[in-house]
Protein backbone atom coordinates (compact mmCIF):
# COMPACT_ATOMS: atom_id res chain seq x y z
CA UNK A 1 0.00 0.00 0.00
CA UNK A 2 1.13 3.21 -1.16
CA UNK A 3 -0.87 5.33 0.96
CA UNK A 4 -1.21 5.13 4.63
CA UNK A 5 -4.59 3.09 5.52
CA UNK A 6 -6.46 5.08 7.85
CA UNK A 7 -10.65 4.79 8.74
CA UNK A 8 -12.64 1.62 9.58
CA UNK A 9 -11.04 -1.72 9.69
CA UNK A 10 -13.77 -4.21 11.02
CA UNK A 11 -13.52 -8.09 11.34
CA UNK A 12 -15.06 -10.50 9.33
CA UNK A 13 -16.72 -13.28 11.08
CA UNK A 14 -16.80 -16.65 10.14
CA UNK A 15 -20.12 -18.28 9.46
CA UNK A 16 -20.71 -21.99 10.09
CA UNK A 17 -23.87 -23.67 8.65
CA UNK A 18 -26.38 -24.83 12.20
CA UNK A 19 -24.07 -27.84 12.46
CA UNK A 20 -20.88 -26.48 12.43
CA UNK A 21 -19.48 -26.76 8.95
CA UNK A 22 -17.80 -23.85 7.34
CA UNK A 23 -20.04 -21.85 5.20
CA UNK A 24 -18.42 -21.45 2.35
CA UNK A 25 -20.97 -19.31 0.54
CA UNK A 26 -21.80 -17.43 3.76
CA UNK A 27 -18.19 -15.87 3.90
CA UNK A 28 -18.68 -14.69 0.29
CA UNK A 29 -21.52 -12.89 1.49
CA UNK A 30 -20.17 -11.56 4.52
CA UNK A 31 -17.29 -10.19 2.29
CA UNK A 32 -20.33 -8.47 -0.02
CA UNK A 33 -22.42 -6.91 2.76
CA UNK A 34 -19.29 -6.01 4.52
CA UNK A 35 -18.15 -3.77 1.02
CA UNK A 36 -21.29 -2.24 0.83
CA UNK A 37 -21.34 -1.04 4.65
CA UNK A 38 -18.32 1.17 3.34
CA UNK A 39 -15.31 0.07 4.98
CA UNK A 40 -12.14 0.95 4.51
CA UNK A 41 -10.33 -2.97 4.68
CA UNK A 42 -11.60 -6.10 6.02
CA UNK A 43 -9.55 -7.82 8.74
CA UNK A 44 -9.77 -12.07 8.78
CA UNK A 45 -8.94 -14.38 11.06
CA UNK A 46 -8.89 -12.69 13.56
CA UNK A 47 -9.81 -13.46 17.24
CA UNK A 48 -13.50 -12.27 16.76
CA UNK A 49 -13.52 -14.61 13.41
CA UNK A 50 -13.35 -17.39 16.09
CA UNK A 51 -9.91 -18.15 14.72
CA UNK A 52 -8.74 -20.27 17.63
CA UNK A 53 -11.69 -22.68 16.56
CA UNK A 54 -10.35 -23.18 13.23
CA UNK A 55 -8.07 -25.96 11.89
CA UNK A 56 -5.37 -25.40 10.16
CA UNK A 57 -6.79 -26.27 6.05
CA UNK A 58 -10.18 -24.05 7.29
CA UNK A 59 -7.78 -21.22 7.84
CA UNK A 60 -6.26 -21.71 4.57
CA UNK A 61 -9.93 -21.89 2.61
CA UNK A 62 -11.12 -19.41 3.97
CA UNK A 63 -7.96 -17.14 3.38
CA UNK A 64 -8.41 -18.20 -0.30
CA UNK A 65 -12.51 -17.59 -0.32
CA UNK A 66 -12.39 -14.12 1.16
CA UNK A 67 -9.11 -12.77 -1.32
CA UNK A 68 -10.45 -14.35 -3.91
CA UNK A 69 -14.31 -12.92 -3.82
CA UNK A 70 -13.03 -9.67 -2.26
CA UNK A 71 -10.58 -9.13 -5.79
CA UNK A 72 -8.82 -6.18 -4.57
CA UNK A 73 -12.41 -4.11 -3.97
CA UNK A 74 -10.80 -3.15 -1.21
CA UNK A 75 -7.63 -4.40 0.93
CA UNK A 76 -7.54 -7.46 3.35
CA UNK A 77 -5.79 -7.88 6.53
CA UNK A 78 -5.14 -11.81 7.15
CA UNK A 79 -4.48 -12.50 10.91
CA UNK A 80 -1.36 -15.00 12.08
CA UNK A 81 -0.89 -15.18 15.36
CA UNK A 82 0.33 -18.03 16.35
CA UNK A 83 2.76 -18.99 19.40
CA UNK A 84 5.16 -20.72 17.12
CA UNK A 85 7.78 -18.23 14.87
CA UNK A 86 8.39 -20.32 11.82
CA UNK A 87 4.13 -20.74 11.76
CA UNK A 88 4.00 -17.14 12.13
CA UNK A 89 6.48 -16.96 9.00
CA UNK A 90 4.89 -19.60 6.86
CA UNK A 91 1.46 -17.87 7.11
CA UNK A 92 2.85 -14.45 6.58
CA UNK A 93 4.27 -15.45 3.18
CA UNK A 94 1.06 -17.25 2.77
CA UNK A 95 -1.36 -14.29 2.53
CA UNK A 96 1.16 -11.73 0.94
CA UNK A 97 1.44 -14.85 -1.74
CA UNK A 98 -2.60 -14.92 -2.05
CA UNK A 99 -2.81 -11.40 -2.03
CA UNK A 100 -3.33 -9.88 1.49
CA UNK A 101 -2.83 -6.10 1.84
CA UNK A 102 -1.69 -6.28 5.56
CA UNK A 103 -1.40 -9.04 8.18
CA UNK A 104 -1.74 -8.37 11.90
CA UNK A 105 0.02 -10.45 14.45
CA UNK A 106 -0.68 -10.98 18.48
CA UNK A 107 2.70 -11.30 20.27
CA UNK A 108 3.42 -14.85 21.42
CA UNK A 109 1.58 -16.44 23.78
CA UNK A 110 0.25 -19.59 24.97
CA UNK A 111 -2.18 -18.73 28.04
CA UNK A 112 -0.59 -16.10 30.81
CA UNK A 113 1.89 -18.40 32.19
CA UNK A 114 3.81 -19.14 29.08
CA UNK A 115 4.38 -15.57 27.12
CA UNK A 116 8.59 -14.62 26.26
CA UNK A 117 10.55 -12.30 27.08
CA UNK A 118 10.47 -8.55 25.59
CA UNK A 119 13.62 -10.13 23.49
CA UNK A 120 11.87 -12.79 22.22
CA UNK A 121 8.73 -11.02 21.17
CA UNK A 122 11.01 -8.68 19.28
CA UNK A 123 12.47 -11.59 17.40
CA UNK A 124 9.08 -13.35 16.44
CA UNK A 125 8.07 -9.67 15.01
CA UNK A 126 11.39 -10.02 13.25
CA UNK A 127 11.09 -13.08 11.41
CA UNK A 128 7.26 -11.99 9.87
CA UNK A 129 8.90 -8.58 8.91
CA UNK A 130 11.75 -9.86 7.64
CA UNK A 131 9.96 -12.45 5.14
CA UNK A 132 7.13 -10.20 3.71
CA UNK A 133 7.41 -6.75 2.07
CA UNK A 134 3.79 -5.97 3.04
CA UNK A 135 2.47 -3.86 6.28
CA UNK A 136 2.48 -5.62 10.08
CA UNK A 137 -0.21 -4.60 12.06
CA UNK A 138 0.59 -5.30 15.87
CA UNK A 139 -2.22 -6.23 17.98
CA UNK A 140 -1.78 -5.27 21.37
CA UNK A 141 -4.33 -6.86 23.63
CA UNK A 142 -5.04 -8.05 27.34
CA UNK A 143 -6.18 -11.42 25.61
CA UNK A 144 -2.29 -12.58 25.08
CA UNK A 145 -1.57 -11.74 29.01
CA UNK A 146 2.14 -10.06 26.86
CA UNK A 147 3.17 -6.91 27.90
CA UNK A 148 3.80 -4.91 25.02
CA UNK A 149 5.28 -1.51 26.74
CA UNK A 150 5.59 1.62 24.21
CA UNK A 151 8.85 1.43 24.39
CA UNK A 152 9.25 -1.72 22.80
CA UNK A 153 6.62 -0.94 20.42
CA UNK A 154 8.41 2.05 19.07
CA UNK A 155 11.97 -0.09 19.26
CA UNK A 156 10.09 -2.32 16.80
CA UNK A 157 8.09 0.17 14.54
CA UNK A 158 11.78 1.75 14.15
CA UNK A 159 13.94 -0.84 13.56
CA UNK A 160 11.49 -3.51 11.81
CA UNK A 161 10.48 -2.35 8.18
CA UNK A 162 7.06 -3.57 8.00
CA UNK A 163 6.30 -3.20 11.53
CA UNK A 164 4.25 0.09 11.21
CA UNK A 165 0.19 -0.49 12.13
CA UNK A 166 -0.96 -0.88 15.69
CA UNK A 167 -4.27 -1.75 17.16
CA UNK A 168 -4.10 -0.73 20.55
CA UNK A 169 -7.10 -2.33 22.85
CA UNK A 170 -5.59 -2.44 26.55
CA UNK A 171 -6.93 -0.67 29.30
CA UNK A 172 -6.55 3.18 28.88
CA UNK A 173 -6.30 2.72 25.36
CA UNK A 174 -6.09 6.49 24.55
CA UNK A 175 -2.88 7.52 26.99
CA UNK A 176 -0.79 4.57 25.56
CA UNK A 177 -2.08 5.80 22.03
CA UNK A 178 -1.35 9.16 22.55
CA UNK A 179 2.62 8.26 24.34
CA UNK A 180 3.14 5.74 21.25
CA UNK A 181 2.60 8.89 18.71
CA UNK A 182 4.73 10.90 20.71
CA UNK A 183 7.19 8.55 21.10
CA UNK A 184 7.20 7.16 17.74
CA UNK A 185 6.56 9.87 15.60
CA UNK A 186 6.42 8.62 11.78
CA UNK A 187 7.06 5.80 12.70
CA UNK A 188 4.05 5.06 13.72
CA UNK A 189 1.97 5.15 10.30
CA UNK A 190 -1.55 3.46 11.70
CA UNK A 191 -2.79 4.32 15.47
CA UNK A 192 -5.84 2.28 15.63
CA UNK A 193 -8.15 1.32 18.57
CA UNK A 194 -10.23 -1.77 18.70
CA UNK A 195 -12.73 -3.47 21.24
CA UNK A 196 -15.71 -3.18 18.91
CA UNK A 197 -14.96 0.53 19.52
CA UNK A 198 -16.17 0.78 22.47
CA UNK A 199 -13.46 3.55 23.87
CA UNK A 200 -13.24 5.28 20.28
CA UNK A 201 -13.96 8.80 20.61
CA UNK A 202 -11.15 8.93 23.21
CA UNK A 203 -8.77 7.09 21.44
CA UNK A 204 -9.48 9.47 18.04
CA UNK A 205 -9.11 12.75 20.68
CA UNK A 206 -5.50 10.76 21.50
CA UNK A 207 -4.40 10.52 17.87
CA UNK A 208 -5.88 7.26 16.42
CA UNK A 209 -6.29 7.30 12.41
CA UNK A 210 -8.78 4.43 12.43
CA UNK A 211 -10.56 1.55 14.18
CA UNK A 212 -11.03 -2.19 13.76
CA UNK A 213 -14.42 -3.07 14.64
CA UNK A 214 -16.46 -5.75 14.74
CA UNK A 215 -18.58 -5.84 11.11
CA UNK A 216 -21.44 -5.62 12.69
CA UNK A 217 -22.62 -1.90 11.97
CA UNK A 218 -19.48 -0.23 10.00
CA UNK A 219 -21.82 1.69 8.38
CA UNK A 220 -22.74 3.70 11.47
CA UNK A 221 -19.50 4.05 13.45
CA UNK A 222 -17.26 4.81 10.15
CA UNK A 223 -18.93 8.21 10.35
CA UNK A 224 -17.51 8.81 13.81
CA UNK A 225 -14.13 8.63 12.66
CA UNK A 226 -14.28 10.63 9.13
CA UNK A 227 -16.00 13.25 11.10
CA UNK A 228 -13.16 13.68 13.63
CA UNK A 229 -10.30 13.35 11.11
CA UNK A 230 -11.75 15.65 9.15
CA UNK A 231 -11.63 18.37 12.29
CA UNK A 232 -15.57 18.07 12.20
CA UNK A 233 -15.66 17.32 16.42
CA UNK A 234 -19.07 17.87 16.92
CA UNK A 235 -20.22 15.92 14.63
CA UNK A 236 -18.12 12.89 15.86
CA UNK A 237 -19.35 13.75 18.83
CA UNK A 238 -23.31 13.44 17.69
CA UNK A 239 -22.54 9.81 15.81
CA UNK A 240 -20.66 8.79 18.69
CA UNK A 241 -23.83 9.40 20.79
CA UNK A 242 -25.64 7.67 19.02
CA UNK A 243 -24.15 4.71 18.01
CA UNK A 244 -22.81 4.46 22.07
CA UNK A 245 -25.80 2.00 23.23
CA UNK A 246 -25.23 -0.60 20.49
CA UNK A 247 -21.71 -0.66 20.71
CA UNK A 248 -21.78 -1.18 24.59
CA UNK A 249 -24.09 -3.87 24.41
CA UNK A 250 -21.69 -5.87 21.93
CA UNK A 251 -18.45 -5.17 23.93
CA UNK A 252 -20.02 -5.90 27.61
CA UNK A 253 -22.78 -8.24 26.73
CA UNK A 254 -22.46 -10.15 23.36
CA UNK A 255 -19.03 -10.08 22.14
CA UNK A 256 -18.10 -12.45 19.14
CA UNK A 257 -21.66 -13.34 18.90
CA UNK A 258 -23.41 -10.18 18.02
CA UNK A 259 -22.45 -9.70 14.55
CA UNK A 260 -23.26 -12.99 13.76
CA UNK A 261 -26.75 -13.11 15.27
CA UNK A 262 -27.39 -9.37 13.27
CA UNK A 263 -26.16 -10.93 10.11
CA UNK A 264 -28.52 -13.78 10.03
CA UNK A 265 -31.49 -11.69 11.05
CA UNK A 266 -30.78 -9.75 8.11
CA UNK A 267 -30.37 -12.74 5.50
CA UNK A 268 -26.56 -12.22 5.60
CA UNK A 269 -26.15 -15.61 6.69
CA UNK A 270 -27.98 -18.69 7.50
CA UNK A 271 -26.78 -19.72 10.63
CA UNK A 272 -25.24 -18.02 13.61
CA UNK A 273 -23.50 -21.24 14.89
CA UNK A 274 -20.45 -20.48 17.27
CA UNK A 275 -18.55 -23.32 18.01
CA UNK A 276 -17.79 -25.13 21.32
CA UNK A 277 -16.75 -24.49 23.89
CA UNK A 278 -18.24 -21.08 22.88
CA UNK A 279 -22.40 -20.39 23.14
CA UNK A 280 -25.10 -18.61 22.36
CA UNK A 281 -26.09 -15.68 23.72
CA UNK A 282 -29.55 -15.80 25.79
CA UNK A 283 -32.50 -14.89 24.49
CA UNK A 284 -32.47 -11.99 26.43
CA UNK A 285 -29.52 -10.85 25.55
CA UNK A 286 -30.27 -11.01 21.78
CA UNK A 287 -33.58 -9.29 21.82
CA UNK A 288 -31.97 -6.21 23.51
CA UNK A 289 -29.36 -6.60 20.52
CA UNK A 290 -31.85 -6.99 17.74
CA UNK A 291 -33.66 -3.58 19.36
CA UNK A 292 -31.16 -1.47 19.71
CA UNK A 293 -29.88 -2.25 15.88
CA UNK A 294 -33.18 -1.67 14.82
CA UNK A 295 -33.23 1.32 16.04
CA UNK A 296 -30.37 2.54 14.03
CA UNK A 297 -31.76 0.75 10.90
CA UNK A 298 -28.50 -0.26 10.08
CA UNK A 299 -27.54 -2.22 6.64
CA UNK A 300 -26.93 -5.76 8.06
CA UNK A 301 -30.60 -5.94 9.51
CA UNK A 302 -31.64 -5.50 5.88
CA UNK A 303 -28.32 -6.52 3.43
CA UNK A 304 -29.74 -10.05 2.34
CA UNK A 305 -33.79 -9.11 2.32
Amino acid sequence: MNKALTGILPVAPTPFHADGRVDEEGMRRVIDCMIDQGVDAICILANYSEQFLLSDDERALLMRISLEHAAGRVPVIVTISHFSTQIVVDRAKSAEAMGASMVMMMPPYHGVGLVPAPMGIYEHFEAASNAISIPIMVQDAPLSGAPLPVDLLVRMARELENVSYFKIEVPFAADKLAALIEAGGESIVGPFDGEEAVTLLADLDAGATGTMTSAMFPDRIKPIVTEHLAGNLDAALDHWKTCLPLINHENRQCGLRATKTVMMEGGVIGSDHVRHPLKPMSQRTRERLLQLARDLDILALRWGK
